[in-house]
């Protein structure tokens, strides 16, 4: 089952996930929402439209814009809707 951690905190855990383009996208409801903070940081995909972005808090650590999501996707990614992936130091095993 697809897990994403950081600092030995579980993220999000799956076996619902979605791959695009080798991410795991996690599906809203496995995500443990109390270490996710919204960000302002916003940047486009040509075809999965604009990505939002959340910082990561962990034990007074924080991971800038460590997970990014569509919350308005285009419609050749409209599977991806609000799923959560990671990258920057999020370690996430399949």
């Amino acid at each position: 089952m697809p897990k994403a951690t950081w600092k030995g905190v579980t993220l999000a855990e799956s076996d619902n996930c979605i791959v695009v383009e080798g991410n795991q996208y996690f599906p809203p409801d496995s995500v443990q929402r109390a270490y996710f903070k919204p960000s302002s940081t916003h940047t486009t995909c040509p075809w999965k439209g604009e990505a939002s972005y959340y910082t990561i808090e962990v034990n007074g650590e924080s991971n800038k814009d460590a997970a990014w999501f569509y919350p308005q996707p285009k419609d050749a990614a409209s599977q991806i809707k609000d799923y959560v992936a990671f990258w920057r130091g999020v370690n996430v095993e399949v």
